[in-house]
């Protein structure tokens, strides 16, 4: 009996014949359960790659009338951003609904993007969660299947401390390039700087997508940390008046050239001024709605929700052609007129 517990690797010390069990030494390894790691270097991305990158688009997911992903219209999408000089996409964000994706449609999604598309523009592959174990076995598929970077937001609902959150960017920062998101009025909490200047100590951090304000936005950079104007409405300033590195936009997804003006051509408030009423409209309910609407609208998407979310009132709907006719059809996506959708028009799914 004794040689039997010996070859499970157990310790017994006899007392008076009794043996005295000891746990297996495998349970106390420091670090046993360490994150998948490759050393394989094809697609790995440099983390200055991601920090140079002036306009990425949070890339909507279309559907099919049966809640699928519409593969096709999405394709269509990434390539007209493409074509407009977008570079990168935020796959399954807020905006692309990652929120109402299992995690094997995410991946697939991230997987899908790289694989048509990781040649001709980055993709940053939205892995976040408010549980650091998903979090940590998304961003290994995620880098998995290939995509240049991570956009990483911090645990919500829940929240946790300050040091709860430097603990949970620690465990991701690890894998790849990483883009911290900060977006109080969405998770409740706001990512304070003292813990941003923490865990910028990591090399992976290519920066803070911000949606503070600009104030925010320049004590970042004064502090030599790449940001992203998350707030379209405020990312034309934000570039050229408190040196942001760009936008992770929304309003591109609908006019990626003139946002990729506001970006690249230097200070220009009368463009600014002009795209200014697209992105109030965008943002009066919550987003994706407007976004989802307006894809429909201009013929590009179908016209299917995924519910919670539903379409924007009529009024809202002409408002939007009235919108495009300001700005011109030709500046937003897309080759077929613009018109006002009727509410039975509209395909919403509650189940998929």
């Amino acid at each position: 009996m004794a040689s039997a517990i010996g070859s499970c690797s157990l310790k017994a010390n006899y007392q008076g014949g009794i043996p005295k069990w000891r746990s297996p030494r495998a349970a106390v390894i420091p670090n046993f359960h360490l994150p998948m790691r490759s050393y394989e270097v094809k697609n790995r991305t440099n983390v200055d790659d991601i920090k140079s990158l002036r306009l990425i688009t949070a890339i909507k997911t279309p559907y099919l009338p049966d809640g699928r992903f519409d593969l096709e219209a999405y394709d269509a999408l990434v390539n007209m951003q493409i074509e407009d000089g977008v570079e990168g996409v935020i796959v399954g964000g807020t905006t692309g609904e990652g929120q109402l994706m299992s995690w094997d449609e995410h991946i697939m999604l991230i997987g899908h993007t790289v694989n048509c598309f990781g040649g001709s523009i980055k993709v940053i592959g939205n892995t976040g969660s408010n549980s650091t174990r998903e979090a940590i076995h998304a961003t290994e598929q995620g880098f998995a299947v290939g995509m240049h970077a991570a956009l990483h937001i911090n645990p919500y609902y829940g929240k946790t401390s300050i040091e709860g959150l430097i603990s949970h960017f620690n465990n991701v920062l690890p894998m790849g390039p990483t883009i911290i998101y900060n977006v109080p009025s969405r998770t409740g909490q706001d990512i304070p700087p003292q813990a941003i200047y923490r865990v910028a100590q990591s090399t992976n951090l290519a920066g803070i997508k911000e949606c503070v304000g600009n104030e925010r936005v320049e004590e970042y950079t004064n502090n030599g940390i790449v940001v992203w104007s998350g707030n379209d409405d405020q990312a034309h300033d934000s570039r050229w008046d408190y040196r942001a590195t760009g936008v992770i936009s929304v309003t591109s997804n609908l006019v990626p050239g003139l946002m990729r003006k506001l970006m690249f051509g230097g200070k220009n408030e009368s463009l600014n001024s002009k795209v200014l009423p697209l992105i109030e409209w965008l943002f009066e309910e919550p987003n994706p709605i407007g976004l989802n609407t307006a894809l429909a609208q201009l013929g590009v998407v179908r016209p299917v929700f995924r519910l919670p979310y539903v379409p924007l009132p009529l009024a809202k709907r002409v408002e939007f052609v009235n919108i495009v006719k300001a700005l011109g059809r030709e500046n937003f996506i897309g080759d077929k007129d613009v018109r006002v959708l009727d509410d039975d028009e509209f395909v919403l799914i509650d189940r998929y």
